[in-house]
């Protein structure tokens, strides 16, 4: 069941520099939200904090709110693994388990969250992979090792092992930046499926893919290179593109920075 997110006051901070200062909002379920803004503006620092990934960092600490459907995530006793199993993440780069087969690639979270039959997994891996627009490419091969595939594939096939255990939310940190761009269509298409059944969230530096993909978009910024990022502006995506409220929002949409 997809959820929503509700942030307020967060900062986040590598040591003692402040990385992302003052996040406060809403993302809702069953969509798909876009972060946009200039290298170095917080998205992907902030994206992190949502699944208390940013933590795994050394130095890295989070102040403020993070609620899922009213659940304080970093609430005292909230084991951050279970945060992680609940919220998905992919990474910028394919980062399949270079050891494992692809069936292995997609049952390994499973695996680790419990014991399952055979017939269990086999009838989680199938669903994933077909989840992932990906069954019919690999069906013949699932126990052939998942680095053989091509990049776009590897990507999906990360796609799929993220969805296998069944999160409420997937996070997506520029998942088509090492893609072609056919690859990279295939996997806009496959993030307008999914977000039927995840609340999906997306850092990506191409514009014209936020437009594409996503229902509301939100502007990071910073005031100047070593100062904190701060969302600017979020809105329905349409708004975003066609008549943003804050002129910063419209010169970097226009190019003319960032």
């Amino acid at each position: 069941m997809a959820k929503r997110i509700d942030v307020s006051g967060l900062n986040a901070y590598y040591g003692s520099h402040k990385a992302i200062e003052d996040i406060s909002m809403t993302v809702e379920p069953r969509s798909v939200t876009a972060f946009i803004g200039p290298s170095g503006c917080g998205k992907s620092t902030f994206l992190r904090t949502l699944n208390r990934m940013h933590e795994v960092t050394p130095g890295g600490r989070v102040d403020g709110k993070v609620l899922l459907d009213g659940d304080d995530l970093y609430g005292s006793g909230v084991d951050p693994v279970n945060v992680r199993r609940t919220i998905g993440m992919v990474f910028q780069r394919p980062n399949p388990f270079p050891t494992m087969s692809i069936y292995d690639n997609v049952a390994a979270g499973l695996k680790l969250n419990g014991s399952y039959k055979k017939s269990e997994l086999n009838d989680v891996v199938e669903k994933s992979l077909k989840g992932a627009n990906l069954w019919n490419e690999v069906k013949d091969r699932l126990n052939k090792p998942g680095s053989g595939l091509s990049g776009g594939q590897q990507q999906r096939l990360c796609i799929a092992r993220a969805i296998a255990v069944e999160p409420q939310v997937l996070l997506m940190d520029e998942p088509c930046s090492a893609l072609d761009p056919i690859s990279t269509l295939a996997i806009e298409d496959l993030i307008g499926e999914l977000k039927e059944r995840f609340t999906i969230v997306i850092v990506t530096h191409n514009m014209q893919q936020a437009a594409r993909v996503s229902d509301r978009t939100a502007f990071f910024n910073l005031a100047a290179v070593g100062q904190p990022g701060k969302l600017i502006e979020i809105d329905e995506t349409e708004r975003i593109f066609a008549n943003p409220s804050v002129q910063a929002t419209e010169d970097y949409i226009s190019g003319r920075f960032g």
